[in-house]
């Protein structure tokens, strides 16, 4: 029976012998309450989530039997928004977490490598001033013409900067039970989830709650430690800020804004005159519609001032932007994923670590903060990280850069399905046996949605033998082919 996350907010710090583990749920207002935050192991520096996950599975007959028991979504302790699905699926990276397609359990039990992205959070240090900058423009209105306006006369922005906000702690802490449901047979008491998480507070808030969530669906019997959080100013796989080359490129939004905004902006300087809105003004509404949202957990009156169509091409321009900054229309995207890649291959392959780009080697050639004999791994990251992870082991490929004038409609390349907040990539080990003969298979979920691995020969199922996969993955294993090199340059 799965407990409510509320149940889990006063702190309670639990001594294991090794180190503490961590069973509250936290949100900006417990960050200062925070013990040790890792257990046995800190690796300093604080600064948000994105999961990988990793499972595996030795020695089991090809049979279809389920990896584990159904998975219980059907109680959620993350609350109702008040507002309809497809209009927050069409909040790009912003969108709470929705599942892309529905669980498919592979054919056998597995091992689950999982990497996660932070919960939802207050906005950015820099998108809150942008948005600041534009309600100030607003408040100088001379009159406010259309009812779904009216509201800014009296509007006061209150919103905090950076950290994680309630519905997000309970975003991970739901996410947390699901995986043990999920994944409970691969749990004893020698084979807890390793845990890591990128420095970030949102991050490292996301992490501990997720272990809370985990700790509540065991009824209390396994209790995962964060074991390592990876500062974000030195060598870390699940941040991307170690390849100064790699520059956001505003030029081919800004052509697309320059397509859909103009209607919007004609409509509202009717409804606000004297605003003096531009085409950004309009972006920056619309990401407060969804920050507002699950900061308050209710509807904001900022998502009334905009049309469903009028928000998926908002969606669009975020997906633009993603796909020229950690995608692959930028030449030092995805090579930020490589060292994160390199760390999944030798977890597939119970190898050491080979990289020399974002890696810890410290750290990575160590048992206490590497383990190579876990059945599950957990590491907490970042949306824009997790981008460039696509990019580096080939998922979510583009045969041409997205249209600056008109969306495709059956594009691959949304936000809202491959980095909402609390989004998920899970690799799953498999283990099977044909005829005598037993094969190592590795499969892949973003978000549930089995993917496709056809780099590497998987079938419809998404399986991919071990060794095909790992060969497939020259550009990790080449260190990306030459571009870390030119990071600094």
């Amino acid at each position: 029976m799965f407990s409510k996350a509320k149940q889990y907010i006063p702190l309670v710090v639990v001594d294991t012998g090794a180190g503490f583990v961590d069973t509250s749920v936290y949100g900006p207002e417990q960050l200062s309450q925070a013990p040790g935050r890792g257990g046995r192991y800190r690796v300093c520096t604080w600064t948000s989530l994105a999961l990988i996950l990793f499972v595996g599975l030795l020695g089991h007959e090809y049979r279809s039997s389920r990896c584990s028991s159904q998975s219980r979504s059907d109680v959620p302790t993350a609350p109702s928004l008040g507002l309809p699905q497809k209009l927050q699926q069409a909040w790009a990276a912003y969108s709470p977490y929705f599942p892309a397609e529905e669980y498919k359990a592979p054919p056998n039990q597995c091992d689950i490598v999982q990497i996660q992205r932070h919960g939802a959070r207050y906005p950015t240090d820099n998108a809150s001033a942008d948005i600041k900058k534009t309600l100030k423009k607003l408040k100088k209105a001379t009159a406010y013409k259309d009812k779904s306006v009216k509201f800014l006369h009296k509007y006061k922005w209150g919103l905090g900067e950076n950290d994680l906000v309630p519905f997000g702690a309970a975003q991970s802490f739901d996410a947390g039970q699901l995986h043990y449901t999920r994944y409970k047979h691969l749990i004893d008491e020698d084979n807890l989830p390793f845990l890591r998480a990128s420095g970030a507070d949102r991050v490292v808030m996301s992490a501990l709650n997720w272990t809370a969530g985990f700790t509540a669906a065991s009824n209390h019997v396994y209790s995962p430690l964060l074991s390592v959080i990876l500062s974000e100013t030195s060598n870390d796989t699940l941040d991307n800020a170690m390849c100064p080359a790699c520059e956001r490129s505003a030029v081919e939004s800004d052509e697309w804004r320059s397509t859909f905004t103009p209607s919007i902006l004609h409509r509202l300087k009717k409804a606000v005159p004297g605003a003096k809105l531009k085409a950004g003004d309009i972006t920056n509404l619309m990401s407060a519609c969804a920050f507002d949202t699950v900061a308050h957990e209710k509807a904001s009156p900022f998502c009334s001032m905009f049309t469903l169509e009028e928000f998926r091409s908002y969606e669009y321009d975020e997906d633009i932007k993603k796909y020229y900054y950690t995608g692959y229309g930028n030449a030092f995207g995805r090579v930020q994923g490589v060292g994160y890649v390199n760390e999944l291959l030798a977890r597939l392959t119970g190898m050491p670590v080979e990289d020399h780009t974002q890696t810890n080697s410290t750290l990575d050639s160590s048992p206490d903060t590497f383990p190579l004999n876990r059945t599950f791994y957990a590491d907490f990251s970042h949306d824009n990280t997790m981008i460039a992870i696509y990019g580096a082991l080939g998922l979510f490929p583009q045969s041409e850069a997205p249209s600056v004038s008109k969306p495709d409609p059956h594009r691959t390349w949304i936000m809202s399905r491959l980095v909402p907040f609390s989004s998920r990539m899970i690799t799953e080990k498999l283990q099977c046996r044909f005829v005598g003969e037993t094969k190592e298979f590795v499969r892949i979920l973003v978000n549930d949605a089995v993917q496709p691995l056809e780099f590497c020969g998987a079938g419809a199922d998404g399986l991919c033998e071990l060794d095909a996969f790992v060969a497939s993955q020259t550009y990790a294993r080449s260190g990306g082919a030459g571009d870390w090199e030119k990071c600094n340059d």
